[in-house]
């Protein structure tokens, strides 16, 4: 998950505090005192949830997700199987297009001048290879800013920029971190630049993936992270020095124009079969890890509310299902869901996603329709007393509610408390243990009874917005910004993408 906002940290736990376990405990009882009177919740946090296994098979036994990767078929199998096993009726495959097809091989470093030691680094991704071992000066660009690069003039053609990061502390360094990539890739070749080494913004040598590029298309230049501790002394070698040599190779697969596949499962509605609710979740995770908390605790937690479901009266509108693909590399399986199924986009109630790991969830964002919110909070009224009945009407670039968004579907992301799944973020540490999973049930719980009460309320939670409605919310919540900070701009304002103009409801 690219999770492009300002996240605030509640201070408060609520009666949830009192729940958290390790990742190693035994089957999820009750909460006390507050347990909320529903089946569904009864069902969720019962003796008969598989959302512990689903989760183990897919990280432990499957791990890395990159679309097009080693794990990329393995994942989709899993998501098929897990669903028909969950009783879902109809479970496909939906392809669609995606610009590039990407994975890495291998990644090394040596400072060569003025000392000899290997760096500890890894590729960016969708970044190209290196030309076999590439050997040139090793440059301080600072914090790579346009202005950073003109200061280095021509001491930059042909060198590896080195870049400085601050370490992240909060969401709002890795905001910032996000919204810093494309200006540095962009300063970069225009300096002539032959690559860029950027200092990873964790500690104890931990390494994590990122992209820099929003498309889905490969990056100009080969870009990779260098551990913190090891970029640090590289810093002090060439502030004590003035000038260093670095040998640095990329191996990476790259392809050109491909069809992956989201999975999609559906439980058709027994009053109300042309209206949807989608409740989603990215199956793609990067590879360093395994993918547990972003965002394979959340696909478990889609099959889990898909099994309690179809074991129950049938909806009276339709649920479908979807494990997106493609997410970290683009949000590019689910614009192509959205492009595959605009003709029924009228009939989507809605689209519920999650992707914020296992922290407690405090409710849903309304994505900039604080007009839904009363509905919404009324939906949740069976967990209020979880503390999980919030709406926020903060609007988000970065998950798989984006695209619904901009075709003005009432969309919702879940609300979710960042503690633990920060440290964790697309990182080598994103592993199964880190999961508490005792919340993530609970999580469950909640999707359970927003998805529920969404697809069988009296009437849908909002109407779809038309595109100028849509204009409103994206220039109210500063996403217009944003996506012209990451090329998406000219896509929405040549129709290329979202809801078009001639549109009527």
């Amino acid at each position: 998950m690219k999770k492009l906002r300002a996240l605030g940290v509640a201070a408060a736990c609520l009666l949830l505090s009192t729940l958290s376990v390790s990742a190693q405990a035994p089957a999820v009882s009750a909460p006390a005192p507050a347990m909320p009177s529903s089946p569904l919740i009864a069902e969720v946090l019962g003796p008969g949830s598989r959302l512990d296994e689903d989760l183990r098979v897919l990280t432990d036994e499957i791990g890395g997700r990159i679309t097009g990767g080693a794990g990329y078929e393995k994942s989709l199998r899993w998501g098929q199987e897990a669903f028909r096993r969950a009783g879902v009726e109809s479970v496909k495959l939906e392809p669609y297009d995606a610009p590039a097809r990407w994975e890495p091989e291998s990644a090394s470093a040596m400072l060569v001048a003025p000392a000899q030691f290997p760096v500890r680094v890894v590729s960016f991704g969708m970044a190209p290879s290196t030309s076999g071992a590439l050997t040139a000066a090793l440059v301080d660009a600072g914090e790579g800013r346009q202005a950073d690069f003109e200061r280095l003039g021509p001491k930059a053609r042909g060198a590896i920029a080195l870049v400085r990061s601050k370490p992240m502390l909060t969401f709002l360094d890795l905001f910032a971190e996000y919204l810093a990539g494309p200006e540095m890739v962009r300063a970069a070749v225009d300096s002539g630049a032959a690559a860029i080494l950027f200092i990873s913004t964790r500690p104890s040598t931990l390494l994590y993936r990122h992209m820099n590029n929003w498309d889905g298309t490969i990056a100009p230049l080969p870009v990779a992270q260098v551990a913190r501790e090891d970029g640090l002394r590289l810093l002090r070698l060439l502030e004590k020095y003035g000038a260093a040599r670095l040998s640095l190779e990329l191996r990476n697969r790259v392809g050109g124009p491909w069809r992956p596949s989201n999975v999609v499962a559906e439980i058709r509605g027994s009053e109300k079969p042309g209206e949807v609710v989608l409740l989603g979740a990215h199956l793609d995770a990067w590879d360093l890890g395994t993918g547990a908390l972003d965002n394979g605790v959340n696909c478990a937690l889609v099959v889990e509310v898909a099994r309690v479901l179809a074991a129950g009266p049938r909806p009276k509108r339709t649920v479908r299902f979807v494990l997106f693909t493609g997410e970290e590399t683009g949000l590019l399986g689910s614009r192509g869901y959205v492009a595959a199924h605009r003709g029924e986009l009228d009939g989507h109630v809605a689209a519920v996603i999650h992707d914020i790991g296992d922290g407690r969830t405090r409710g849903y964002y309304d994505n900039g329709r604080p007009e839904l919110a009363p509905a919404l909070r009324q939906i949740l009224a069976p967990v209020a007393a979880w503390g999980a009945d919030g709406a926020n009407d903060e609007a988000l670039l970065g998950t798989d509610n984006f695209d619904f968004l901009l075709e003005g579907v009432p969309n919702f992301v879940a609300d979710q408390e960042t503690e633990e799944y920060l440290p964790e973020y697309h990182a080598e540490s994103d592993t199964y243990d880190k999961v508490d999973l005792r919340e993530a049930r609970i999580n469950a719980a909640i999707a359970a009874v927003m998805v529920s009460g969404l697809a069988n309320a009296a009437a849908p939670i909002g109407r779809r917005q038309s595109r100028e409605e849509v204009a409103a919310v994206l220039q109210k919540g500063g996403l217009d910004a944003q996506m012209k900070a990451y090329g998406l701009w000219a896509d929405w304002e040549n129709g290329r993408r979202g809801r078009s103009a001639r549109e009527t409801r």
